[in-house]
């Protein structure tokens, strides 16, 4: 009897461990395919924001004085264009020159009629009053100065006047420039020809449009991630009895966080996106206006992270990121492969001291958890002094008007660094539980 039983056992247990590898490798291939998505759509969104920080950047902005001066000269070219004197306008401006005449008049009889010492003053003094009557002339002033009104209003005259203020206005911008012109001009060229638009306002579309799909498709390619690693939990909750299949099970369920954390540490974890997102005022009645000028930009990795501390030039930074390397990736990955090699490999490397040490109490050292916290304090931290900062650039009365948004958030990275480490925990309990019943 026993002798047909051990055939049937040996038969199921091939067959089961079989399908588990199957369809836990298939789980593998989906999550892995998905990580990689993940990563470069991280990359491709992270580039996207950065060109388009780039040319919205407050350097070619607000504190740019050609976009100052352009501006300007076109709220006053367009006054200038516009020209054309109302009738409450044509009768201030006729007060005006009959003041003036009036005084001219009285100027030039005073001229006359001061004390003569000469005989060629005298005689002067003596044609000027026998031939000029003074009240005559003052009486004619208003004739003349409706003349002089109807003169400078003239099509002609108006045309002439406008191409005068218009030939100034250009002297004057060729005049002015900032040490920017150039830089932004070839910059915002090369980003053109970049995204194959022809405008400003082509490329800002381009870019949002672009933004959005890469952040929506980085989601769903997220949460198939962790729909695959859910799946993999309830399979174990599932096979929690059969202990012939545990093995096989951590085994493939090892290399699921192997890909979490490759992820998790190459994508994007945070994003901070400071920005002006208007600034209005009035000026000659025309409408001054800046939009989405970014005052500060950063989408980094956990390993980018590492990277720019290791390469700054001071000690402490170079250590910082070293030892985050080490109790971030390094220590985790040795972890985790320690505990496969404990549970795949023969009981002579099984009860190995260093492999039973990095498997069970090596744990104490791993640092990923500690990231997670750090990263959501940091996060939280710096966004609400970003909200208080921005928040005291709003600014709403009849001269100026400024609104501030805060873009920053957590990104997929984040989310994906911390299922690994929630799922590590449960790669735990599997471990402690396979050792048990190996016991």
């Amino acid at each position: 009897m026993t002798t047909d039983i051990q055939p049937i056992e040996k038969k199921a247990f091939g067959i089961s461990n079989l399908l588990l590898i199957i369809g836990l490798s298939l789980l593998i291939a989906a999550e892995a395919y998905c990580g990689y998505h993940v990563t470069v759509l991280s990359r491709q969104r992270e580039q996207l924001k950065e060109d388009y920080s780039t040319i919205h950047n407050v350097t070619f902005g607000i504190f740019s004085v050609d976009q100052w001066r352009d501006k300007i000269l076109e709220a006053v070219s367009g006054r200038v264009q516009d020209f054309k004197m109302t009738p409450q306008q044509k009768k201030a401006l006729q007060a005006q020159v009959e003041q003036q005449l009036h005084g001219l008049v009285r100027q030039t009889a005073a001229e006359f009629n001061k004390p003569q010492k000469t005989l060629l003053g005298k005689f002067k003094k003596l044609a000027f009053n026998t031939v000029v009557d003074i009240k005559e002339v003052q009486a004619q002033v208003p004739s003349f100065a409706r003349t002089i009104v109807t003169k400078i209003n003239s099509p002609a005259s108006t045309k002439r006047l406008k191409n005068i203020a218009t030939s100034k206005l250009g002297q004057l911008k060729q005049q002015t420039y900032d040490s920017t012109a150039q830089a932004s001009t070839a910059l915002t060229a090369k980003m053109y020809s970049k995204y194959h638009v022809p405008s400003t306002d082509a490329f800002n579309q381009k870019m949002e449009r672009q933004i959005r799909y890469t952040r929506g498709v980085t989601n769903k390619y997220a949460y198939i991630m962790f729909g695959c690693v859910v799946l993999a939990i309830v399979l174990w909750l599932l096979l929690r009895k059969q202990v012939y299949l545990h093995s096989t099970l951590f085994i493939l369920s090892l290399l699921m966080a192997f890909v979490l954390l490759g992820v998790g540490v190459t994508a994007s974890i945070i994003e901070v996106d400071a920005r002006i997102a208007t600034l209005n005022f009035m000026m000659l009645g025309e409408k001054i206006s800046f939009e989405n000028q970014v005052l500060f930009f950063q989408s980094k990795s956990i390993l980018q992270i590492i990277q720019i501390l290791v390469y700054q030039p001071k000690f402490d930074a170079v250590m910082v990121g070293v030892l985050l390397f080490i109790f971030v990736i390094v220590l985790p990955l040795v972890i985790l492969t320690a505990s496969g090699l404990h549970v795949l490999g023969n009981q002579k490397l099984a009860e190995n001291r260093v492999i039973s040490y990095l498997a069970f109490e090596s744990g104490k050292w791993n640092m990923a958890d500690v990231m997670v916290v750090g990263i959501l304090m940091t996060y939280i931290g710096l966004n609400g002094i970003l909200k208080s900062q921005l928040s005291s650039l709003n600014i709403h009365n009849s001269f100026l008007t400024t609104v501030t948004t805060n873009n920053s958030s957590l990104q997929p990275g984040f989310l994906i660094f911390t299922a690994y480490v929630l799922y590590e925990l449960v790669l735990s309990r599997m471990l402690a539980r396979i050792t048990r019943k190996q016991a």
